[in-house]
């Protein structure tokens, strides 16, 4: 059986979603995960995009072992070599460089005669060749390029030394039929095209980007390319995890498999919306809360006799679990390391016991702690920089009901160790507390989006919030989890702020590095 590589592009693709700002930390965690999951590669970032970027890159080439890391460039040597610096000490460095094909893009944006975009395509790959061992050539908007200028150009980036052929489609415009011929036209017409990995890229904007990957795979593509639960520019791109359950679900007429571990797959989908703040709709396909629930009386008859009258996909299979409840107040620290390392957690003694100490201190107020407490607890430990002095919430207190103003009194400790205290009111609870930490850190602080949800089932059900907010024309996200719902949002809050003082740290680094 024909095995398919997957290429996710969630850690570059993926966080050019509006409003997605991960830290390095947390683009490490989603990395290992992708590696658990068994993702053949994985692309990191785009090393010369920015200093950030680069390290984290960086970070995750010199970490991940089992899954090929590559990098995006620009068809220029300065992006090469920076992607080379970043990516040099992967266990298999691959690079991702790209150059329109379209008629509108190669006259409207690149400014280019068709011959330039040869020329500058073929000079570049053979400059990446003599660093990458695997370079993969993109054609930018192939699926509204002209075949015969794509049959041209592919012919002569193979053999300038590409080792993978991506055709991409960019805006989301085609179908699955001209998405399929695409690619069926350049099989038949390219003579080296057998040397190649042929690839393919889809974005969602008509809604179509799964079923155009399909097609692509029925037309002899060996790759494709997506992103966990979709997400990425505009619409997103395909969804790796529904490409994933179709080939296996649908076996017998793909007749294709993969490297992947299905089990992974909820896990993984979790991560990414818990750390990207972009929640997954109950309804999406394979990972969503409904994807297994029956609500019509018809339905739950025929799953109670039968669960393949309805359900094509078990929850095991993704790795959901109908039962998680795993650990309550008596539970010890031996038992609760050893959940700990079954959930693919690896943790020094000293995270351990911070784990521990939280995961406690949640008992007393939570009759039991479930995989979903968990993975929040962990999550956020895994993920938490404490590289610099931070702001740190000491307490807080919120007075309102349906006849008095909202007032929230707050105590913080400041970057600098001091302890500040105040009150302000608002219109409702959470403005009050909002309106008291933007006092206290005396910043303008915008809020410009807000996300409230629950962490499992339950009255005593974790809160987990989600804001955007702009400090000095820095928009930064933040999340915060609690019992309580105000408790959580203080949490968000502060947690944006301190992802701000972090990048400003950075900044003021890399301003001295160039002085």
């Amino acid at each position: 059986m024909a095995q398919i590589k997957f290429f996710d592009t969630t850690l570059r693709d993926g966080e050019q979603s509006p409003g997605v700002n991960l830290n390095q930390l947390e683009k490490l965690e989603i990395a290992k995960q992708l590696e658990r999951l068994g993702m053949d590669i994985m692309e990191a970032g785009f090393p010369a995009s920015s200093k950030g970027d680069f390290e984290s890159v960086r970070q995750i080439a010199r970490t991940i072992k089992d899954t090929s890391v590559t990098g995006l460039a620009r068809t220029f040597k300065s992006d090469i070599d920076i992607a080379w610096d970043a990516l040099k000490d992967a266990e298999e460095p691959r690079l991702h460089v790209f150059l329109a094909t379209s008629p509108i893009h190669m006259t409207r944006k690149l400014m280019k005669t068709p011959e330039e975009v040869i020329e500058t395509s073929v000079e570049m790959v053979s400059y990446a060749k003599k660093k990458f061992t695997h370079v993969e050539w993109s054609a930018e908007d192939a699926s509204r390029s002209d075949l015969d200028f794509l049959v041209t150009i592919i012919n002569k980036v193979i053999d300038a030394g590409a080792t993978v052929i991506n055709l991409p489609d960019t805006v989301g415009y085609t179908t699955p039929e001209e998405y399929g011929r695409m690619f069926r036209y350049v099989r038949e017409n390219v003579p080296n095209i057998d040397r190649v990995d042929l690839s393919a890229h889809c974005h969602d904007d008509l809604g179509m980007a799964v079923a155009n990957s399909i097609a692509a795979i029925e037309n002899g593509v060996t790759q494709v390319e997506g992103t966990i639960n979709g997400i990425g520019e505009r619409a997103g791109n395909a969804s790796l995890e529904e490409i994933a359950l179709a080939l296996k679900i649908r076996n017998d007429h793909y007749q294709h498999g993969t490297n992947l571990d299905l089990k992974e797959i909820k896990r993984t989908s979790d991560l990414v919306s818990k750390l990207t703040g972009m929640v997954v709709p109950a309804n999406k396909a394979v990972v969503g809360r409904n994807a297994f629930a029956h609500e019509s009386g018809i339905h739950q008859d025929g799953v109670l006799k039968d669960v393949t009258t309805y359900e094509i996909i078990t929850p095991e299979m993704v790795g959901v679990k109908s039962n998680n409840l795993v650990l309550g107040k008596h539970s010890g620290r031996h038992a609760f390391k050893d959940k700990v390392e079954q959930m693919g957690y690896k943790l020094s003694e000293e995270k351990i016991m911070e784990a521990f100490k939280t995961f406690k201190a949640l008992t007393d107020s939570k009759k039991e702690v479930t995989d979903d407490d968990l993975f929040t607890i962990l999550t956020d430990l895994q993920t938490d920089s404490v590289s610099i002095s931070q702001y740190k919430l000491e307490s807080f207190q919120v007075q309102y009901g349906s006849f008095n103003l909202p007032t929230a009194t707050v105590a913080l400790t400041t970057p600098d160790g001091e302890r500040v205290e105040t009150a302000r009111t608002g219109k409702g609870s959470v403005e009050a507390l909002y309106n008291t930490l933007e006092e206290l850190v005396q910043e303008e602080v915008h809020l410009t989006d807000y996300q409230l949800n629950s962490v499992g089932k339950g009255r005593d059900a974790l809160a987990e919030v989600h804001v955007m907010v702009t400090v000095q024309d820095v928009e930064m996200s933040g999340r915060g989890s609690a019992q309580d719902v105000l408790e959580a949002s203080a949490n968000a809050f502060i947690n944006a702020l301190n992802r701000v003082l972090v990048n400003q740290s950075r900044t003021d680094q890399m301003k001295e590095v160039q002085v």
